[in-house]
């Protein structure tokens, strides 16, 4: 089984980048954040901050478009995806992403104007909107 559950913040405006007419590919970034703590001992250990890049197809990538900016808190349900490519330079890179599924924005509709569930079946064209 391949899953992933983020719950994060934006990190920069998502990018949109659109391949045919209607068919759109968002990408964003997202930090997780675990807390930090104290040890019985005294020593404290600091948050720790994790970036990762969250890919949105079809419908998703409109939502994405249209209200998810930076410094929203969203939740992300997808799976994991890795993919390597060939710099200008011709080294060879490697990313890790999520393949966004399922799309819910935490971000209270006050602070954001927006607050809406959405998800997509990937055989779907377009997003459903439960709430």
């Amino acid at each position: 089984m391949n899953k992933v559950m983020l719950i994060g913040n934006v990190g920069k405006e998502p990018e949109i980048k659109y391949y045919s007419t209607d068919q759109a590919v968002a990408t964003v970034t997202l930090a997780t954040t675990e807390r930090g703590y104290t040890l019985p001992n005294g020593t404290s250990v600091p948050d720790r901050t994790d970036w990762h890049n969250v890919v949105m197809f079809r419908g998703l990538a409109k939502i994405a478009e249209k209200y998810i900016h930076k410094g929203d808190k969203i939740y992300v349900e997808g799976r994991l995806r890795y993919r390597t490519y060939d710099d200008q330079k011709g080294q060879r890179r490697y990313v890790t992403e999520i393949q966004c599924e399922n799309l819910e924005l935490l971000t209270p509709k006050s602070a954001s104007h927006h607050g809406d569930n959405v998800s997509e079946d990937l055989g779907g064209e377009s997003p459903v909107a439960p709430f």
